[in-house]
């Protein structure tokens, strides 16, 4: 697969199905994780791939207990009804129910990569892993989702789930919930490049413009 198709139609899958990820594809995907930049090679990271139902099951639990609670409720209020009329509204309300749809069903996704780093050493070095945990997986045909909301919010529940030891000196960083997509990849709608973007100095408008993606 070319590099720029993988990098421009890697974007959140929420909706996968429970099929099994051979493990062969789950070692070429952590596989290529590690091989990201970390400071001073450092490596100070750890990564459980969990493929056992029952340990995932727990996680869906814990996922989907955090959405409601903490996720939820910043949407009230905001203009995501279905027949919203502007566009922004429509893209949040599909947003929002891709998303309601994963805490549902994180229970069965087959494969959740749990990734744990110092807070200093690979603390920043972990997100490029993960990132190129997820590119791998596009490269493989398995969609992913990278998030941080069980780190941010119980990421304690996690330890204990996973059998993580007191004192470890790791913290959970961030959770990367994969599987094969139910519907498919695409480039994800964003901003034109040149409306996000300076040269030189702050505010001071690119030279260039890229008013459609520039893949393919």
């Amino acid at each position: 697969m070319d590099a720029r198709e993988v990098l421009y139609t890697t974007r959140s899958i929420r909706r996968v199905k429970p099929d099994p990820i051979p493990d062969d594809v789950v070692a070429r995907i952590i596989d290529a994780g590690v091989r990201a930049p970390t400071g001073g090679n450092a490596q100070e990271w750890r990564f459980v791939g969990v493929t056992e139902a029952a340990t995932i099951t727990r996680l869906g639990e814990v996922f989907h207990r955090c959405f409601t609670t903490i996720v939820l409720p910043r949407y009230e209020g905001r203009e995501v009804a279905p027949d919203a009329a502007s566009a922004g509204a429509g893209m949040t309300r599909r947003v929002l129910d891709a998303a309601i749809w994963q805490a549902g069903h994180f229970g069965e996704v087959p494969l959740v990569v749990c990734a744990y780093a110092t807070a200093m050493g690979s603390g920043p070095s972990i997100y490029p892993a993960m990132w190129q945990m997820c590119l791998a997986a596009r490269a493989e045909g398995v969609g992913s989702t990278f998030t941080t909301l069980l780190a941010m919010a119980a990421a304690s529940e996690v330890d204990d789930i996973l059998g993580v030891p007191e004192g470890s000196g790791l913290q959970l960083a961030g959770v990367l919930p994969m599987g094969y997509p139910r519907g498919h990849f695409g480039v994800a709608p964003r901003r034109p490049a040149h409306d996000v973007a300076f040269s030189d100095r702050w505010g001071q408008p690119p030279s260039w413009s890229a008013p459609a993606p520039l893949w393919p």
